[in-house]
C-alpha cells in the first residue's frame, strides 16, 4: 500500500496533463482521454500501463473531490527544483498575483495610493 507521503509526492496535475486552475470539466476530459489510451485491455499484460493507469485513476479521484483537491491544493508537493519557472508560477498565481493568500486587497492599495496623489500634490 502506498503511504501518504508517495501520494504527496506526485503532481497529480501533471499526472492528468493539466493546469493547476483546470476547471472540473477539463479535469473530466484529460481523465477520460487518459484512461481509454491506457487502460491495461488495450494494452494485455504491460504491468507498466496498468501502474499507469491506477496513476491515473488516483490522480482523478483526488482532483474530481473538491474537499480533496483542496487539500491537496494547501498540503501539496511544493519543491521548487521539481517545477520550471511557468509552472511554479502557474501553480501558485492565485498567491503571488493577487496577494490574497496575504490577505491583501489591490483595490484597497490602489484607494490608498490615489487618496495619498491628491492629499500630497507634486510640488
Amino acid at each position: 500500500m502506498e503511504s501518504v507521503d508517495d501520494t504527496k509526492s506526485k503532481d497529480f496535475y501533471k499526472v492528468l496533463e493539466v493546469d493547476y486552475d483546470a476547471t472540473d470539466e477539463n479535469i473530466k476530459f484529460n481523465y477520460r482521454r487518459l484512461a481509454l489510451k491506457w487502460h491495461p485491455d488495450k494494452h494485455k499484460g504491460d504491468s507498466a500501463v496498468t501502474a499507469k493507469f491506477q496513476e491515473i485513476n488516483e490522480a482523478y479521484s483526488v482532483l474530481s473531490d473538491p474537499a480533496k483537491r483542496n487539500e491537496y491544493d494547501s498540503t501539496g508537493i511544493y519543491e521548487i527544483d521539481k517545477y520550471s519557472l511557468q509552472e511554479y508560477l502557474a501553480r501558485f498565481k492565485g498567491m503571488i498575483l493577487t496577494c490574497n493568500g496575504l490577505g491583501i486587497n489591490h483595490g484597497q492599495i490602489r484607494s490608498q495610493q490615489l487618496t495619498e496623489t491628491v492629499e500630497s500634490p507634486d510640488e
